[in-house]
């Protein structure tokens, strides 16, 4: 296997890095920039004309595209366009290079069944669930995908994880475990118990997650299974939690005391928490002085402040094979201790 994974220095991109090297596939990463430790095609997908050069001078020889590559905007409908556009000229560009593309495997979040219009999505959600009007960007690259493969030489398949854990890339927008490590450490910092930020609401609808490593053990099993053409699967932990009980296991991992629930905007209450941050950076010696380097709040408020239940049914890709299983607290905690280790959090 020859693989190409766009947003390869993302939350879910680590992930199925690591995983592809494990099972000995030759991996390149994607992105704007250079990525520390992978042979990277840096590009910006927006320009077909440089992703074109440099798909045909750096990554002509994929056999397997892992996109997870992301363009957020406020406005749904641009985002729709744009992301759709940039697989489209990723497309284009192995196409015109003649790359040996076999399969492609896209990433979709739990947007797809409409939570983030305020939907309470009927739960377990199925893959098989009707569609919302759009625009939605998961949509819009689906729908291209579906085009496109009955006329290439490639197919797809579609992996919906919910809320990503992982615990060895920081700074990036939809990291749960590094906001909820840096709001215990600044709790503990400044004297108070660790009371959850969100609205009592939230604090009580059943939840899930998808540890990192799952979602890269799942991806090597999408590229690879048979009979699984065109079809999209969700891929969560297995379980489900409440944050009113996993709550107090974290402030026990903190050995923190835990209070009731006090609602935040954390994007507001926590913007004047960088001078405490570099205070306990140079103390401790973490890595990284700036806060918004370590952790950005809007996620993390879109989370705590989600007051229906998410989940998904896993059942589909259990009977079509792929069956781990991993236990959320142990995925979350193992998170939050690799951010210790690498001196992201004390």
């Amino acid at each position: 296997m020859k693989a190409l994974i766009a947003g390869a220095g993302g939350i879910i991109g680590e992930g199925v890095h690591r995983a592809l090297e494990a099972h000995g596939a030759s991996v390149k990463g994607l992105g704007r920039h250079a990525i520390e430790g992978m042979e990277t095609v840096t590009v910006d997908l927006t320009d077909p004309e440089s992703t074109r050069k440099a798909i045909r001078d750096g990554a002509a020889e994929t056999t397997h595209l892992f996109y997870a590559a992301l363009a957020p905007d406020d406005d749904l409908a641009i985002e729709a366009e744009r992301n759709g556009r940039m697989l489209d000229n990723l497309l284009d560009a192995l196409e015109q290079a003649k790359a040996p593309l076999e399969r492609v495997v896209i990433y979709q979040g739990f947007k797809i069944y409409g939570i983030h219009l305020g939907a309470k999505v009927p739960t377990p959600a199925r893959e098989s669930d009707p569609v919302h009007m759009p625009p939605n960007l998961y949509q819009s690259q689906e729908a291209m995908l579906a085009k496109r493969a009955k006329t290439a030489s490639w197919d797809y398949v579609a992996l919906r994880p919910d809320v990503i854990i992982n615990g060895r890339i920081h700074g990036n927008p939809m990291n749960i475990a590094a906001a909820i490590g840096a709001f215990a450490t600044l709790s503990r910092e400044l004297g108070v118990p660790l009371r959850f930020p969100g609205s009592e609401a939230a604090y009580r609808v059943l939840m899930q997650g998808t540890d990192a490593d799952l979602l890269g053990e799942a991806s090597v099993w999408a590229a690879n299974a048979e009979g699984v053409s065109g079809e999209a699967f969700n891929v969560t932990n297995g379980d489900v939690f409440r944050w009113e009980r996993l709550w107090q296991e974290i402030a026990d991992y903190f050995e923190l005391p835990m209070a009731s629930p006090v609602p935040l905007t954390l994007t507001r209450h926590m913007a004047d928490k960088q001078a405490v941050w570099e205070r306990i950076a140079e103390r401790e010696g973490l890595q990284e002085q700036q806060l918004d380097r370590v952790v950005q709040w809007g996620f993390a408020d879109f989370i705590f402040n989600t007051e229906t239940d998410v989940i998904s049914d896993v059942n589909k890709i259990y009977r079509y094979g792929f069956t781990p299983r991993m236990d959320t607290r142990a995925s979350l905690f193992k998170a939050l201790d690799a951010l210790k280790a690498s001196k992201i959090l004390p």
